[in-house]
């Protein structure tokens, strides 16, 4: 039965939410139109190579769970420069800002938190564990085929880290020779350059993919107070991607990856300050004294001008990453293939927080041997090792502190896993998966004693798809999940108050147990998915601070669950045009609300609209997003302080976020068959959190300044312009 079906394909298309599928309906559609009526794009398409061979006849197919896809054409309609632009505001998934100084980026599945979120690079784990906050901003869509989203607990045979669900980026495949550049600059200082080239040799054995991609903007000070809501930053990423049949049984695969990135935030540049005008990053780094000002606001009110030394708001960070990955896959006889696998990196950050310096290096190396044994006609067992080990050491301007603790860890990872898909019948399809995990993990810092995790773990997954018609499929998937809590970064980047050192109280993994049900329809016109997912977490990691002010990683001492609720229709109005509709509730427990330092979503309304018209395509997104009420996340603080710290101004910042809308545009013009020129405009209402009154910056209700107090968009109506040519 296995091998006489397409199973890789029918999962691929089996699994999409409307909102994909809506999508991919349009641009098989558009592709069509703009050839002759009898080529047909999709059937050209030739099969390559053993894995390319395998893949279509479903031997490398691990999952059935549902996944959203995001296709490289949805990622053009967006515009989206990276994996942050390209996944925000799809189903399940929310992007959330939580620093108006620095940008740090958050991507968080299932209403978890991002730290819960596992990014894989063509299926293979390349991230370390700092390198999800601001790293991710650096990850570009230029040379991307799809992006897969699976949310929840035990997403993947070999990421159980993933409480949230996984990430997937897939790069794309060379099928041609050719180049693609994309090109466009807008308002802000936004700028990107993207190259992608591809070659394959003449007997279709080897494959190349080149990938360059530039991107820039400016910081954004909409308030006019010389601090900015949101930081500039400049990245650069370079990739080359290798694949090659050594025979007709063996394939290989190299990917390598290089990554610069560097974020500026706090003052804005080119204005005059307590020490001076700030001309450059590198010239407010370099005059720090370490004597604060005795206000930083003018009658100290963060709503009016900054009037401290320019450094006091300064934050710098400066990321650098490669990433190396192998993959050799081997067919050792009709029933039996195995792939070994291995993916390494080095992440380097350099940064610099309102006075305190912080660097780390944290490099990872993963290692995968699995297997994949037809038992019979209706069993598929899929069976394998895998071990992850990480190493991060940091340095920072704390360290000559006599009670100063680093957060310098050790991590180690040993897993087996055994997975089952047993096909019962025509209509249904179950996948029973099991991992056994010896989890270590170490704060190294002398000054702790003992190991803070050393633990087995069992993690079962289950994942059925019973289809009740051609049209109508249901998808029900439980699992548990496990986390190792080790990043200071979690909660509000906890290293901004570290001069005293970090405080650790961690003991045990974080558990979790999660079951989706999501039911599907798929007809000529209409496509539909509604999904309920439940996860709950046990020993949730938490960021505080000590009576000292030190920060503190412990965890909480009850249960925390989220429960997410979501609907997403498409429907093709005509051959030119599509419409998707999605709705979204998140419900948060109280435990589970007290983890987070910033509010996240908790409804959401997503409207989009793709229109072909006499050679031109037009693209819109509206969004809405639902009100708040701040306080159940503990926000706090006061507008006015008096330079000991004493309230002088009793009249509490809102903690009542209103709803508001969003509207993205994007038109394209095709003026000839491989040049397309296209203009659009972000955020058209032009609608920010600042724009209604409401600073991201306050002092708490202790005095302390802080940059968290955020609810809504920070970077106001950017308008913005390009071409994309394609040889």
């Amino acid at each position: 039965m296995f091998k006489k079906t397409s199973i890789a394909l029918a999962v691929l298309l089996a699994t999409q939410s409307s909102y994909a599928i809506a999508h991919t309906k349009k641009e098989i559609k558009q592709s069509t139109n703009e050839q002759s009526a009898a080529v047909q794009p999709i059937e050209k398409i030739e099969v390559r190579g053993v894995r390319q061979r395998l893949e279509k006849s479903g031997v490398l197919s691990d999952s059935i769970m549902k996944t959203e896809v995001i296709s490289s054409e949805l990622m053009d309609n967006k515009n989206a420069a990276n994996l942050t632009e390209a996944i925000n505001n799809t189903p399940g998934v929310r992007v959330s800002n939580e620093c108006s100084m620095c940008g740090v980026k958050r991507i968080m599945l299932n209403g978890l938190r991002g730290e819960q979120t596992t990014i894989l690079v063509d299926g293979l784990p390349v991230h370390a564990m700092i390198a999800g906050y601001y790293a991710v901003d650096a990850i570009p869509t230029t040379g991307l085929d799809r992006i897969e989203v699976a949310r929840g607990a035990g997403a993947s045979l070999i990421a159980p880290e993933s409480i949230g669900g996984t990430i997937n980026i897939i790069t794309k495949t060379a099928q041609e020779n050719g180049a693609t550049v994309d090109v466009s600059v807008g308002e802000n200082g936004n700028k990107k350059i993207g190259l992608l080239g591809t070659g394959i040799s003449d007997d279709g054995a080897t494959r190349v993919t080149l990938i360059g991609q530039f991107d820039s903007r400016d910081q954004v000070d909409e308030d006019n107070n010389l601090v900015n809501e949101a930081p500039s930053q400049d990245n650069r990423t370079l990739t080359m991607r290798l694949s090659h049949d050594l025979t007709d049984k063996d394939n290989i695969i190299v990917r390598y990856s290089n990554v610069d990135s560097e974020i500026f935030g706090g003052p804005m540049l080119g204005k005059e300050y307590a020490d001076g005008t700030a001309t450059s990053a590198g010239g407010i780094l370099a005059s720090y004294d370490g004597v604060d000002s005795d206000t930083l606001f003018a009658g100290n009110d963060v709503r009016n001008d900054f009037v401290g030394k320019a450094w006091e708001t300064a934050e710098w960070i400066h990321t650098q990453r490669d990433e190396l990955s192998l993959s050799w896959l081997r067919e050792l006889n009709d029933d039996l293939n195995m792939t070994l696998s291995a993916s390494y990196s080095d992440h380097t950050q350099d940064s610099f927080y309102e006075g305190f310096k912080y660097y780390a290096e944290d490099t990872m190396l993963y290692l995968d041997a699995r297997f994949n044994y037809y038992l019979n006609d209706s069993h598929l067992l899929t069976f394998g090792v895998d071990n992850r080990s990480e190493e991060m050491r940091s340095r920072s301007s704390g360290e000559g502190h006599q009670d100063y603790v680093s957060d310098s860890f050790d991590y180690d990872m040993l897993g087996f896993y055994l997975q089952d898909t047993w096909q019962a019948t025509d209509e249904l399809e179950i996948a029973m998966a099991l991992r056994y995990d010896h989890v270590k993990a170490d704060f190294i810092d002398p000054k702790k004693d003992g190991v803070e995790i050393d633990q087995s773990i069992l993690a079962p997954r289950v994942d059925i798809r019973y289809n009740h018609s051609d049209e109508w499929t249901s998808r029900l998937s439980a699992g548990r999940g496990y986390r190792a809590p080790l990043s200071f970064f979690e909660t509000d980047h906890g290293v901004l108050d570290a001069e005293l050192g970090f405080e650790i109280d961690i003991e045990e993994l974080e558990r979790s147990n999660s079951a989706t049900y999501a039911l599907s329809y798929s007809g000529d016109a209409l496509t539909m998915t509604t999904s309920l997912a439940w996860t709950e977490v046990e020993n949730l990691a938490m960021l505080s601070e000590t009576d000292n002010g030190v920060p503190l990683l412990s965890q909480l001492d009850e249960k925390a669950s989220v429960t997410t609720a979501d609907i997403a229709l498409g429907y093709d109005v005509t051959d030119d045009l599509t419409l998707n509709f999605t709705a979204e509730g998140f419900f948060y427990d109280d435990a589970f609300k007290s983890s987070y330092s910033l509010a996240p979503v908790e409804e959401r309304v997503t409207l989009n609209a793709d229109y072909l018209i006499h050679g031109w395509d037009i693209f819109a997104n509206l969004v809405w997003i639902g009100g708040r009420d701040l306080s159940e996340y503990g926000y706090e603080g006061y507008n006015q302080v008096d330079s000991s710290g004493a309230v002088i101004q009793s009249s509490k910042k809102s903690t009542d976020a209103p709803s508001y809308w969003t509207l993205d545009l994007k038109v394209t013009k095709a003026v000839t068959d491989n040049i397309d020129f296209y203009a659009g405009v972000n955020n058209l209402f032009d609608y920010t959190q600042v724009n209604e009154g409401e600073t991201p910056l306050f002092f708490d209700a202790s005095g302390g300044y802080d940059v968290a107090y955020i609810w809504g968009p920070l970077r106001g109506r950017e308008v913005y312009a390009g071409f994309k040519a394609t040889f």
